[in-house]
């Protein structure tokens, strides 16, 4: 992992709060917390990684526990600051960890805790989600804060190839397979071009 020391340290600091706000929340699956670091923020990383743009809105669908949205966020703090982010999610309690979370490690993000649907449309560069939906229902979440020319990084587990399949049913889009560095069973998707069949 090729970051610097700062953006390291906003990164440990940010899974001590993850494991300390956990048990109260449940951020993430308590079976993976003593290996937050690989399971969840280094899968984030990756996703931080194939976002090739350096300004715009980067759009984090259902943050949760701020996967990859945060993560994301933090990365880009000293590499793009030109890169805004907002994450989205109706629990909030959740809203209540990211934004004492960003303030904690510095940095700055846009927390909605909101339903998509009743967001104004965003006009996002990238659009990232993870653990939230099949692919069909993400692309009608997604389909009013996009533009023609957004990216969308879906992380997916072992049924993606069916939820690919399926999400053909109503929409046309290109699509790149990127096998994940974390676990062997999943995968992210990069969609771009996408419209209503």
């Amino acid at each position: 992992m090729n970051v610097s020391r700062e953006t390291k340290e906003r990164l440990k600091t940010y899974e001590a709060l993850l494991k300390k706000w956990n048990p109260k929340i449940n951020l993430v699956a308590k079976s993976t917390i003593d290996d937050a670091w690989t399971r969840h923020i280094e899968d984030s990383i990756q996703v931080f990684n194939l976002g090739e743009v350096a300004e715009g809105l980067w759009l984090d669908m259902g943050s949760g526990g701020g996967f990859p949205g945060l993560v994301c966020a933090i990365m880009a703090h000293d590499t793009k600051p030109d890169l805004m982010f907002q994450l989205v999610d109706s629990d909030q309690r959740k809203c209540a960890f990211l934004r004492n979370t960003a303030r904690e490690v510095g940095v700055q993000v846009k927390v909605m805790a909101s339903r998509l649907d009743d967001l104004n449309p965003a006009a996002a560069t990238i659009i990232s989600a993870r653990a939230l939906a099949p692919l069909g229902a993400l692309l009608n979440l997604a389909e009013k804060h996009r533009t023609p020319d957004t990216v969308m990084l879906f992380q997916k587990g072992r049924s993606w190839k069916d939820e690919v399949e399926e999400a053909r049913k109503e929409w046309r889009f290109q699509h790149e397979v990127i096998p994940s560095k974390t676990d062997p069973e999943a995968v992210i998707l990069k969609i771009k071009e996408v419209e209503h069949v």
